[in-house]
């Protein structure tokens, strides 16, 4: 069963009747693997939806009378919608509250998945073949709850066995808490653990946690740096692969 994670420094089990108390660190899967977890992000990870985002935000200021510039697009995407949102609001102006903005931005953005929720290339095989090796995986994303939870329903909540949403930890990517949250979750070692992401700021947020990380650019380049990996989709990712990452 899929769990979700206190805020940082809240013991695990205190958090409802489906979260677990904390595992204790897992063997390693193989002789002579210190791989411990799978960290995933979500969007523009798993599943192509960065550009759902930008569609939902742009749509919204267009009925505040406000035009979006293509520029900012990198400046909101694989952040926290807090974030996100409120610098749109003060680019453009706009005459909305933060609240009220993120409401209307969720709403956009559920509605176009409810129509296509297309998986990024390689990600069902990358799941699939962790899940039959008894991978301990971990979706760790920014979006809110009810978008996650939205989005587990057709890539398969069984694949994880917990999630991190950003309106559920007090500081989100980029801050390390929700890697951190992961790790400790699934009971394993963030060392040991490699992170899947498709951002800048997600990537800062598992390098500040000491995870190593796969970087699969969906919007914005990311280069390569110790202990990262940079690699153009998922197709080029499997289990020997991720290995192979805690003996470099």
């Amino acid at each position: 069963m899929t769990s979700t994670v206190p805020a940082l420094g809240t013991p695990l089990h205190s958090v409802g009747s489906q979260a677990p108390a904390p595992l204790a660190p897992r063997p390693p899967l193989v002789e002579g693997a210190a791989l411990q977890g799978v960290l995933l992000d979500m969007d523009g990870t798993l599943v192509d939806t960065e550009g759902f985002w930008w569609d939902a935000e742009a749509e919204v200021f267009a009925r505040l009378g406000h035009t979006l510039d293509e520029a900012w697009r990198d400046v909101v995407v694989g952040g926290p919608m807090t974030r996100s949102a409120g610098f749109l609001i003060e680019a453009t102006g706009a005459d909305i509250a933060l609240d009220e903005l993120t409401v209307l931005l969720n709403d956009g953005f559920e509605e176009r998945i409810s129509r296509s929720l297309p998986l990024m290339p390689g990600a069902a095989s990358l799941l699939a073949e962790l899940a039959a090796q008894d991978v301990p995986m971990a979706l760790v994303s920014a979006s809110h709850r009810r978008i996650i939870d939205r989005v587990l329903d057709s890539i398969g909540a069984h694949h994880f066995e917990l999630t991190v949403a950003g309106d559920e930890v007090a500081r989100t990517k980029p801050h390390p808490d929700p890697y951190l949250l992961a790790a400790a979750g699934i009971g394993a070692d963030p060392a040991r653990c490699v992170v899947i992401e498709d951002t800048a700021t997600g990537v800062a947020a598992a390098e500040a946690a000491g995870c190593r990380v796969v970087a699969v650019p969906s919007v914005a380049p990311i280069p390569p740096a110790a202990g990262r990996t940079v690699v153009p989709s998922l197709e080029h990712v499997n289990l020997p692969f991720l290995q192979g990452l805690m003996t470099l």
